[in-house]
C-alpha cells in the first residue's frame, strides 16, 4: 500500500458557513509525506499543515490556526480526503473559512473524483492503536481503541422527533465512505439561530446548506437523505477532526454526545500517551 494524491489541480467556489465569506479553493497534488496543508493564498501563501496541534478552539466548527493567522470549519474537507483514500494534498484558499457546500461531503468527494486519485513511490504510513485512551467531560464521552481496521461507532441522543437516541457503527473500507457517510449534511436548531447570529457565526447558513430543526420538525422542504442523517453526520465529523493526526488511524472510536472539542481533546490525549500508539 502505498501513499496517494491527487491527479490535478481542481477548484470550487463558495461561501463559508460562520463568516459568510466568498471562498476560492483549489485542491492540488503534494508529494508523498506532505500530509495535508492549506495554504492561504491571499497572506503571501501562508501555510497551516492539518494538524492537531494548530487546533485553536472548537465551538460549532473545528478552526485552526498558526502565528496568528486562522482557518475554519475545515472538518467537511478533511473527512473527504481521509474518506477517499488520499493522503497527501495543498488545499489552497484565498479567505478565512472552508466553504460549506451543501453541508456534507458530497460535493468534495466529487471534487476528488474530478480530480483522480494516484499513488506515489512511498509506502503508506498508519498509526495504529496500541491500547486504550478516552476523554470525558460533562456527559460526552470519547474513546478509541485497537481494532484491524478504522472503524466508528457513535451515539447521539437529542430531545427532537427527528433524531431521539441515534447509533451507527461505520467501518471504512472499499467505498464505505461515499455510500454511507458523505452525504449527511450538518444540522442546527431554529432556537440556536439568533444566539450564534450574535455571536457572528453561521452567517452563511442557509436551508442550502444545512438542517435546521424547528421544536417539532424541520424547515427545509427537501426530506433527510438517511432516516439517521444525524448520526451519520456526526462520523462525518469525528473522521475529519482524526484526520489532523496526519495519517490513516488503525482503531476503534467509541463516541458519545461528542463534539468537536471532545475529539481534539481525546487526539491530543492519544498523542500524549506514547505507548497507547505506534506508526506503522
Amino acid at each position: 500500500m502505498n501513499q496517494t494524491t491527487i491527479v490535478k489541480p481542481v477548484k470550487i467556489s463558495g461561501v463559508g458557513l460562520h463568516t459568510g465569506v466568498d471562498v476560492n479553493l483549489r485542491l492540488r497534488p503534494a508529494p508523498e509525506n506532505t500530509g495535508y496543508i492549506f495554504v492561504r493564498t491571499d497572506l503571501d501563501n501562508f501555510e497551516i499543515p492539518a494538524s492537531v496541534e494548530y487546533v485553536s478552539h472548537c465551538s460549532y466548527a473545528t478552526t485552526l490556526m498558526r502565528r496568528g493567522v486562522v482557518l475554519s470549519t475545515c472538518e467537511h474537507l478533511l473527512s473527504a480526503l481521509r474518506g477517499s483514500g488520499i493522503d497527501n494534498c495543498f488545499i489552497e484558499l484565498d479567505n478565512i473559512e472552508i466553504p460549506i457546500l451543501d453541508g456534507s461531503s458530497e460535493d468534495w468527494i466529487g471534487l476528488i473524483e474530478k480530480a483522480g486519485i494516484k499513488d506515489l513511490n512511498a509506502p503508506k504510513r498508519t498509526l495504529k492503536v496500541l491500547k486504550a485512551v478516552e476523554f470525558e467531560e460533562e456527559g460526552r464521552k470519547m474513546s478509541i481503541e485497537p481494532s484491524e481496521k478504522f472503524e466508528i461507532e457513535c451515539v447521539i441522543d437529542f430531545k427532537h422527533p427527528l433524531i431521539n437516541r441515534q447509533t451507527f457503527h461505520f467501518v471504512m473500507d472499499n467505498g464505505s465512505f461515499g455510500k454511507q457517510i458523505a452525504s449527511a449534511r450538518t444540522f442546527g436548531f431554529t432556537h440556536e439561530i439568533e444566539m450564534l447570529r450574535k455571536a457572528n457565526l453561521a452567517l452563511g447558513g442557509s436551508l442550502d446548506n444545512a438542517i435546521v430543526l424547528t421544536p417539532d420538525g424541520m424547515l427545509n422542504e427537501t426530506p433527510l437523505r438517511f432516516d439517521d442523517e444525524f448520526v451519520r453526520h456526526k462520523i462525518l465529523d469525528i473522521i475529519g477532526d482524526v484526520a489532523l493526526l496526519g495519517m490513516p488511524v488503525q482503531g476503534k472510536i467509541i463516541a458519545e454526545k461528542s463534539g468537536h472539542a471532545v475529539h481534539a481533546a481525546l487526539m491530543s490525549k492519544l498523542l500524549r500517551t506514547e505507548n497507547a500508539w505506534e506508526i506503522v
